[in-house]
Order: structure tokens, then C-alpha cells, then sequence
């Protein structure tokens, strides 16, 4: 089995590596690549000699999805398993409720990604939606050793998470599941402060002082985090790939985070 992999970076780094673990031949590109995107001749290769196909290449907003506006041809009635990571910010704000794979999408700030993700849905992909992505090196533990932390004074507000090691696994059951979307999350949504204040517990640290968005200065990326409001259920992944979260709540994320802090990174 052979994978081709447009955009090897955090989440999909560790997808390429677990499935080398498991006697996979894996190409593609990104950081973690070894293929330049813009070899159009030598990716078209690859993906020309590959079974299977993941993307975790976001839209541009005003061009669309570069892979598919690039190679796109190649995946259309290919007969190639086809995946793709999007993300739950298709569903846009909900106030606070629960969303399956069944909510209307598109609705949010992020119609290029909505874009993206019905166009692989109609290649017959695998669409995993995620949430907040976490794990070593990139976790709340990061940000309160780095003096980045905020606590946000925003009553109700709740995001849902899931950590890069699910994902993978998720991704490795989507292989042998019927196309789709799933949302891959963890089962406990919970609002971005109470990750904060666990967080410091951990590591001792003082916990930062609630502030507005304007005073903490938040860079517009991050008031439009908090501008969708939100919790993701992960059922249909559950009932159809058989996927169960390694890390079913933050609590037990960070502390695989904080016990694999100084190891090396396989994806990087």
C-alpha cells in the first residue's frame, strides 16, 4: 500500500508515521516531505502511482483548495482512496449546542474551507473534521511556559479539542471505512480557560488574569476563535470506524504532553 500525502505537517507528520510503522510506502509534501508541491511532473508521479491520497492542505480564500485546483484531474474517478483533514469550522457558531456530521455547514466565517470540504465529499473522500488541535510541542502547556496563555472573560463559551495522536488513529480506521465526514474530537468540549487553569496546576505556574479580548490583545485569528461557540459530538466515528479516543479528555492529553516533553518528535 502506498500513500500520498499533500501536506506533511503536524497532524498529517504523524499519520505518515504511523502508517511507515505498519509497512506503508509514504511520499508527499510539506515540511515533512520530500516532493516539491509545485513539481507538477514528479507529484503527479507519485500520486499516479500511490493508492491512497491524503490532503491536509488548507484553502486559500479567494483561489480555493490548491491540491484540487492543481491536481485534481488525478483524483476525479481515480478510484484511489481519497482523504481529507478539514475542520469542525465548517459548522460555524451554534451557540454553545452540540453538532454531528448532520449540521448545516457553511454558514460560519470560513466558506473556503466549507468549499474545500464539499468538493472532496463529492470526490468520494474520507473528510475528518477537526477541532482545536493538540499534542507535544503544541499544547496549553506551550503556551503558559511561553507567557502566551489567556484566560478570557466570555461566559459560556466552550470549545471542543482533540489531540494529533487521535487524529492519526482516526484517520488510520477511515482507511477501511465507507466515505464520508467525521468529526474527530474529543469527548469532553469545555471552554478555554478551565485548559488554562489546569494547565498552570501542572506545571506550578501562576494562573493569568481573566481579561477582555481587547486587553489581552488577541491577534485577529484568535477573536475569530472565540467568535464561534460550539460542542462537537464524535459519535458517528465511534459507531462507523470504531475510533475511541487515546485521550478522551484534555486531562489525560496534557499529561501524555507533559510526560513526552524533551523526547524527540518523530514527526518533525
Amino acid at each position: 500500500m502506498r500513500m500520498f500525502v499533500f501536506g506533511t505537517g503536524y497532524s498529517a507528520g504523524r499519520i505518515a508515521a504511523l502508517l511507515r510503522a505498519s509497512g506503508w510506502a509514504v511520499a508527499g509534501t510539506g515540511r515533512g516531505g520530500t516532493v516539491d508541491f509545485g513539481d507538477h511532473g514528479r507529484v503527479r508521479a507519485e500520486v499516479a502511482a500511490s493508492t491512497h491520497v491524503l490532503s491536509s492542505v488548507p484553502p486559500d480564500r479567494d483561489s480555493g483548495d490548491p491540491v484540487l485546483g492543481r491536481y485534481g484531474d488525478l483524483l476525479a474517478g481515480s478510484g484511489k482512496w481519497l482523504g481529507y483533514l478539514s475542520s469542525t469550522g465548517v459548522y460555524g457558531d451554534a451557540g454553545g449546542a452540540w453538532v454531528d456530521e448532520s449540521a448545516p455547514v457553511g454558514t460560519g466565517r470560513r466558506t473556503a474551507r466549507s468549499d474545500a470540504d464539499a468538493d472532496w465529499l463529492g470526490l468520494g473522500a474520507r473528510v475528518f473534521r477537526l477541532p482545536g488541535i493538540y499534542g507535544p510541542g503544541r499544547s496549553a502547556l506551550d503556551r503558559v511556559r511561553e507567557g502566551r496563555a489567556h484566560r478570557i472573560d466570555i461566559a459560556g463559551q466552550v470549545f471542543s479539542r482533540v489531540h494529533v495522536d487521535d487524529i492519526a488513529s482516526g484517520v488510520l480506521l477511515g482507511i477501511d471505512g465507507p466515505p464520508g465526514a467525521y468529526n474527530l474530537a474529543d469527548d469532553y468540549p469545555c471552554s478555554q480557560n478551565e485548559l488554562i487553569e489546569h494547565a498552570c496546576r501542572m506545571l506550578g505556574a501562576p494562573v493569568p488574569p481573566m481579561q477582555t479580548m481587547d486587553e489581552a490583545n488577541l491577534s485577529p485569528m484568535a477573536r475569530g476563535f472565540y467568535a464561534e461557540n460550539r460542542r462537537v459530538a464524535n459519535g458517528k466515528a465511534k459507531r462507523v470506524l470504531g475510533w475511541r479516543p487515546l485521550f478522551p479528555t484534555y486531562r489525560e492529553g496534557l499529561a501524555a504532553c507533559l510526560q513526552r516533553d524533551g523526547q524527540p518528535d518523530e514527526c518533525e
